[in-house]
């Protein structure tokens, strides 16, 4: 069954649909500079953060025009539009030709890694995990509880998280790992979240393109998210979340969610953001082109678009040295926390 939530993400994707048709590509030539022309176009009419950003896109226009040739071969092309599309400093934004794909990469590349799962699977559980649903789960020292879910795209269900948080009952607080989580279904966030609410709780708002106008937008769409059923396990204790730059899009709104709940402290460093929701066009030439249409803001209104903070006085990073010695600083810190 869909949620109100997933009906109304297809319902603005139809209307962006019926937007690029209005604004059709099909009136640009299959050369490059019809192929150039789409391509801003499309992004100058449907990519929601260019004025939050503060992106003269006009001007982007101008500067990048002036690399396109007619005699310019794919690669070339692919080049100059790659170049451009950098200026967005967007992760959920794509290229992709027969020959390459592109994406923005400094919105994680520029920061460390602060992650290993090797550690924790060797160093924290000797190998000795339960693992369920993309899941690994299980007890830390000082009967902490600890979950690691490295993809929102992995299905999770009802049935895999209560025997998971069934299992791990018994613990003092319990720890939800999602470094190096780069999204997925926003589904499986609402199903996680269930299970630390017990009433009906804003989580955020959701607003999309109505017009090619940069602010042209609709009002913002609250999102309510309802705890899980009546006999499902739910989690009461304290919990913390870890976070890494890799902590991105469907993930990256997780984090924002659970901050915001009483209970629940965030640690580590700041996600990698991708609060826009992705829509995909295409270019006369046939390639497709994937970016931000509708953005997503946090139950306070704010964008979470360049990403999460950790909870205050949460802030660490991945020790290298002590990480040489098997020790990860981030999760024993967030282990200092709940043992407080």
């Amino acid at each position: 069954m869909f949620s109100r939530l997933t009906a109304y993400i297809l319902l603005l994707l139809l209307t962006a649909t019926g937007l690029t048709s209005c604004h059709g590509i099909d009136e640009y030539t299959d050369d490059p500079r019809g192929n150039f022309e789409a391509l801003w176009s499309i992004i100058d009419e449907h990519y929601c953060f260019l004025d939050q950003k503060g992106i003269d896109w006009g001007a982007v226009h101008d500067r990048y025009v002036r690399r396109i040739s007619d005699r310019m071969t794919d690669e070339e092309f692919f080049i100059v539009c790659s170049d451009m599309l950098d200026e967005l400093r967007d992760g959920h934004v794509n290229l992709s030709a027969s020959f390459n794909t592109y994406y923005y990469r400094a919105w994680w590349s520029d920061y460390p890694q602060n992650f290993s799962k090797r550690i924790i699977e060797e160093n924290y559980f000797n190998f000795n995990y339960r693992q369920s649903s993309g899941m690994m789960y299980g007890f830390l020292d000082n009967n902490i509880g600890y979950i690691y879910y490295g993809s929102f795209s992995s299905p999770v269900g009802a049935g895999n998280l209560d025997y998971a948080l069934n299992f791990l009952a018994s613990a003092n607080g319990l720890i939800i790992d999602v470094r190096d989580n780069g999204g997925g279904d926003l589904t499986n966030v609402e199903k996680f979240v269930s299970r630390f609410i017990d009433r009906p709780t804003l989580v955020g708002y959701i607003s999309h393109k109505t017009g090619p106008g940069h602010d042209d937008f609709s009002e913002p769409y609250p999102i309510t998210y309802r705890p899980a059923d009546n006999g499902r396990i739910r989690w009461a204790k304290p919990v913390v979340v870890l976070t890494n730059r890799s902590t991105f899009s469907a993930a990256n709104n997780f984090a924002s969610v659970m901050k915001l709940l009483p209970g629940v402290k965030i640690v580590g460093a700041t996600t990698g953001g991708g609060s826009g929701m992705p829509f995909s066009s295409e270019l006369p030439c046939g390639w497709g082109v994937r970016f931000s249409a509708c953005s997503m803001l946090d139950a306070e209104g704010n964008s979470t678009e360049s990403g999460v903070t950790p909870s205050e006085g949460c802030a660490v990073d991945l020790d290298p040295i002590a990480a040489l010695d098997g020790r990860d600083t981030i999760l024993e810190r967030a282990v200092e926390l709940l043992n407080e």
